[in-house]
C-alpha cells in the first residue's frame, strides 16, 4: 500500500474511532441520566404520606375508616400512613381489629397523638403502641388502658382473664416494636397515664414533635423495623400529604354511634309510631317512625347494649299505651316514664363515659316522652267522652224554645236549628222546654218548670 492510500485508511480509522468514542460517551451519559432520574421519578411517585384523623371514640366505624386509609396507601404505594389521633378509648373488639390492620399494613404506620391537649386513652394506647413509629405532640398524654367491663355482673376470675388477655395482646407486639414492655403493661394493670416527655423517656414512643411538618421532617431517613422483621428507610422530606376524609357513610354512622343520638332517634321513632296509632291512616308518622326505629336499632346493634335496659324501654312504652286504654289518673304513665328514664340511662354499657347515655339525656328524653304521651292520652280520653256529643244524641238535656204551640207536636229552636218536637203536656209558643230523648227526627220534650221562691 503506497503512501496516499495509507493516509486515507488512517483517516477513516480515526473517524471510526472518534464516532465509536462519541457513541460510547453518549450511551454512558444517557445511562447515568436514567440512573439518576429514574429513582428520583419513582421516589417522587411514591413519596406520599396518607393522613388519617381519628378524633372520636374507637368503634366499628373507626376500624372501617382506618382500614380504608391503609388500603388507600397500598394502592398509591405511599411512603407511610400517618394517623393523627385524639381519642378517649373505645371498644375492645374494634381496637383489636385496628391493631391487626396496622401490623399487616404494607406501608409503615405512624401514630401521632396531636394536637396539644389530645390523648390516646384506653384503646387508643394499644393502637399507638402498635404503630411502626409512635409520636406525641407536647402537652398530650397516653395510657389509662385498663379494660373496663360494663355488661352484666362479671366474676373476679373473669376480670382477671380479661386483664391477662389484654396484657398478652399488648406484649405480643410491643416487644417486637422494641418498646418498654413493663411501662406499657403499667398503663394497663394500674391505669397509668404518661405525658409526652415521660412516654419518650420510658421508650413508649419514638419522638416528640410539635406539628405534622416537623414530624415529617424529623423522620426522614429513619430506618423502621416492620412487624414482619423487614426494615424500611423512610423518605419523607418534601412528601405530599394525601388526606383521607371519612366518606358520607362513615360520617353518618359515626354520628349514629353516639349512644345519646341513637336514643333520641329511637324515642322519636317510637313517638311517631305512637301518634300513628292515635290517628290511624295518616301514614307519614308511622312510616317515618318505623324508619327511625330501624335506624336506631342498627346503630345500637354495634354498641354493647344491655338487654335488660331494652326490656325496660319496651315495658315503658307498653305502660304508656295502656294508659290510653285504661285511664289510671296518670299512674301508668308515671310508672312508664320512670322505667323509660332508667332504661335509657343504662341502655349502652360503654367502657368509657363517652360511649354511655348521659344522665341529662335520659332524664330529658324520658320526661319529654312521658309528658307528650300523657297529653295525647288525655286528649284521646276527652275525645272518647265527647264522642256522644256528636249528632242528634248531643241534643239530649239541652233547652229549646217553642216556636209555636205544641199540642202535642210543634217546632222548637235548639242550638240554632229548628226541630219537630212532641210534648206530653201543652206548651205555649215562646216557652222553654228540655229535650228528654230523640226518636228519629223528632225530639221528645217537656216544659221547663220555673222554681218560685217565696
Amino acid at each position: 500500500m503506497n503512501g496516499p492510500e495509507q493516509g486515507t485508511a488512517c483517516r477513516i480509522q480515526g473517524a471510526e474511532r472518534r464516532a465509536m468514542a462519541w457513541l460510547t460517551g453518549a450511551a454512558t451519559a444517557l445511562l447515568m441520566l436514567a440512573t439518576l432520574v429514574g429513582p428520583r421519578g419513582a421516589q417522587a411517585q411514591s413519596n406520599r404520606i396518607v393522613v388519617l384523623h381519628l378524633d372520636d371514640t374507637i368503634q366499628p366505624i373507626s376500624a372501617d375508616y382506618l382500614k380504608r386509609g391503609i388500603d388507600r396507601a397500598a394502592d398509591i404505594h405511599a411512603e407511610a400512613v400517618l394517623v393523627v389521633m385524639d381519642t378517649p378509648g373505645g371498644l375492645l373488639d374494634s381496637m383489636r381489629e385496628m391493631v391487626a390492620d396496622i401490623l399487616a399494613s404494607p406501608s409503615p404506620v405512624i401514630v401521632y397523638v396531636a394536637p396539644s391537649g389530645a390523648r390516646a386513652g384506653s384503646a387508643g394506647f394499644f393502637i399507638m403502641e402498635s404503630a411502626d413509629l409512635a409520636a406525641m405532640a407536647p402537652g398530650t398524654e397516653a395510657g389509662a388502658a385498663h379494660p373496663v367491663i360494663e355488661v352484666g355482673s362479671v366474676s373476679d376470675t373473669m376480670k382477671e382473664k380479661i386483664l391477662n388477655d389484654a396484657l398478652a395482646f399488648l406484649r405480643s407486639y410491643v416487644s417486637v416494636r422494641g418498646r418498654d414492655v413493663d411501662a406499657a403493661q403499667e398503663a394497663v394493670t394500674h391505669s397509668k397515664s404518661y405525658t409526652d416527655d415521660e412516654a419518650l423517656q420510658l421508650h413508649l414512643i419514638d419522638l416528640v414533635a410539635p406539628n405534622i411538618p416537623t414530624l415529617v421532617s424529623n423522620i426522614d431517613g429513619r430506618t423502621v423495623k416492620r412487624f414482619n422483621g423487614s426494615t424500611v428507610v423512610l423518605h419523607t422530606k418534601g412528601a405530599q400529604l394525601v388526606t383521607v376524609d371519612p366518606n358520607l357513610r362513615e360520617s353518618i354512622m359515626d354520628a349514629l354511634m353516639n349512644p345519646n343520638v341513637a336514643v333520641l332517634i329511637l324515642l322519636t321513632g317510637a313517638l311517631l309510631i305512637y301518634l300513628e296509632f292515635h290517628h290511624p291512616g295518616t301514614i307519614v308518622p308511622g312510616a317515618v317512625g318505623t324508619l327511625l326505629v330501624l335506624l336506631a336499632l342498627f346503630s345500637l346493634n354495634m354498641l354493647p347494649v344491655r338487654y335488660t335496659a331494652l326490656a325496660l324501654i319496651v315495658a315503658a312504652l307498653i305502660l304508656m299505651a295502656l294508659e290510653a286504654k285504661f285511664p289510671s289518673h296518670g299512674i301508668l304513665a308515671l310508672a312508664g316514664t320512670a322505667a323509660l328514664v332508667l332504661g335509657t340511662l343504662t341502655l349502652v354499657a360503654g367502657p368509657i363515659p363517652q360511649m354511655r347515655v348521659r344522665l341529662a339525656t335520659a332524664i330529658s328524653t324520658g320526661l319529654a316522652f312521658g309528658l307528650i304521651t300523657t297529653v295525647l292520652v288525655h286528649l284521646a280520653w276527652r275525645a272518647q267522652r265527647n264522642k256522644a256529643l256528636v249528632g242528634p244524641e248531643a241534643l239530649v238535656g239541652s233547652e229549646a224554645i217553642a216556636q209555636q204551640p205544641i199540642a202535642p207536636r210543634g217546632q222548637v229552636l235548639v242550638h240554632g236549628e229548628l226541630w219537630m218536637a212532641e210534648s206530653p203536656l201543652p206548651v205555649a209558643a215562646g216557652d222553654r222546654v228540655r229535650v228528654r230523648a230523640v226518636e228519629g227526627l223528632t225530639l221528645l220534650v217537656e216544659p221547663v218548670r220555673e222554681s218560685v221562691s217565696h
